[in-house]
């Protein structure tokens, strides 16, 4: 039988396992990549270090993914976190799991698992060039092949994976949306997902990036009779803008809907101590520092850059002898430890979002093969599908099973 010709579109996670299986299959590839090296976004995911999986079953997978989970079962059968793990360690990088079962290479090097895709797909045979595709070809319903550079390709087969809008320094600006659209397919509304947050409230200057660890969040929606949305516990970044931080964007996800002022968020700065400990501790603090100023008794209590604010947002005096605190400010300024409220405004942009809510409907999409149900030797693998995820290794299991999906079929 001869072989097919099949072009991808995208040379990140998504892409590159549809280049590998489709190869492996028999097929002739080639991999279109925009950048100078394949799997540019994957460098900055995990703050380096690439949280590529999670190890975990796919029920658990699905249940992490929020927009179209259901859609995934046929992938994640077939290419399970377990598979996923398998498959890198199969081609040379050693793996490790961590808290909340992420996955990452022993080295704690992003760079590693782009050379080892990059490794896999070369010892598959598969063809990389690197060129901006312009458009696709499609006849009678039918892919006959791709623009790039002004030239005119024919292929059996392309494979769109070419990301989202999040992060387009990384070349993720959407094409792939552009080719969906002229094949006739549904592209949902675009939003951004796994995103730092803006707050009503203005950042006091010296906060900017203050980055505050085993902090508790919770975060809930006043349209559901404030009602807890999202729970966590962890590291959080004060912006100029608002908040940032593993807590928040994982919080995000969970944040539909968005509308300014509709959820509200508020931080346990003592997580580790109740109210009433707390209290005893303050009391403890102001008995034996009675001729300091509160501002000065604070500094045992919270980072220096959020003194100020913290003081003005209870309504006390820094300036204040400690002996002269009464048992409403000492009882008011435990509350603001154990309940520091910000109000959301909304997200950041979709350029600064880990990943893009909103794509390629599913509902024209063939769950078992990644291929469109409108045009024939079409097929969509990762971010530019209509499917996204919480934080922890799920989204780019998301792009590994639904790209492996692709190419083998």
């Amino acid at each position: 039988m001869t072989a097919r010709r099949v072009a991808v579109i995208g040379g990140g996670a998504a892409g590159m396992l549809a280049a590998v299986f489709a190869a492996e299959s028999g097929d002739t590839v080639t991999v279109f990549e925009k950048n100078a090296k394949i799997g540019r976004k994957l460098y900055i995911t995990g703050k380096g270090r690439c949280n590529l999986t999670n190890n975990c079953d796919v029920r658990t997978v699905i249940a992490n993914t929020p927009t179209n989970g259901r859609f995934l079962f046929s992938a994640l059968s077939r290419f399970s976190p377990a598979d996923t793990m398998a498959f890198f360690e199969r081609n040379g990088l050693s793996l490790k799991t961590e808290r909340g079962n992420r996955v990452f290479p022993v080295s704690d090097r992003a760079s590693d698992v782009v050379d080892t895709l990059l490794r896999a797909a070369k010892k598959a045979g598969c063809r990389i060039m690197h060129e901006t595709v312009d458009d696709i070809i499609i006849e009678d319903g039918c892919i006959k092949g791709l623009i790039a550079a002004d030239k005119s390709y024919g292929f059996d087969k392309v494979i769109v994976a070419c990301g989202g809008r999040s992060y387009p320094l990384t070349g993720s600006t959407g094409d792939g949306y552009r080719f969906a659209q002229k094949a006739g397919h549904t592209v949902t509304p675009l939003r951004a997902s796994l995103v730092p947050l803006e707050t009503e409230e203005p950042v006091a200057p010296e906060m900017n990036g203050l980055l505050l660890r085993n902090i508790a969040v919770t975060f809930t929606d006043s349209k559901m009779n404030d009602k807890r949305v999202y729970t966590d516990f962890g590291e959080l970044q004060f912006m100029s803008y608002g908040v940032s931080g593993a807590v928040v964007l994982s919080a995000s996800a969970h944040l539909r809907d968005m509308e300014r002022g509709r959820y509200r968020l508020a931080i346990d700065l003592k997580p580790a101590l109740s109210g009433e400990k707390l209290e005893a501790r303050l009391l403890r603090e102001l008995s034996a520092r009675r001729r300091e100023t509160l501002s000065q008794l604070m500094r045992s209590l919270l980072p220096a850059e959020m003194i100020r604010y913290f003081i003005a947002a209870a309504g006390l005096d820094g300036g204040k002898s400690c002996s002269e605190i009464t048992k409403e400010e000492r009882r008011g300024i435990i509350t603001l430890l154990k309940n520091f409220t910000l109000t959301i405004k909304g997200t950041r942009p979709i350029e600064e979002a880990i990943v893009t809510s909103g794509g390629v409907s599913v509902k024209e999409i063939d769950p078992a093969t990644m291929q469109s149900r409108l045009v024939k030797g079409l097929y969509f693998a990762g971010e530019v599908i209509d499917v996204d995820a919480y934080t922890g290794g799920f989204n780019l299991q998301c792009a590994f099973s639904t790209g492996a999906a692709a190419g083998r079929s």
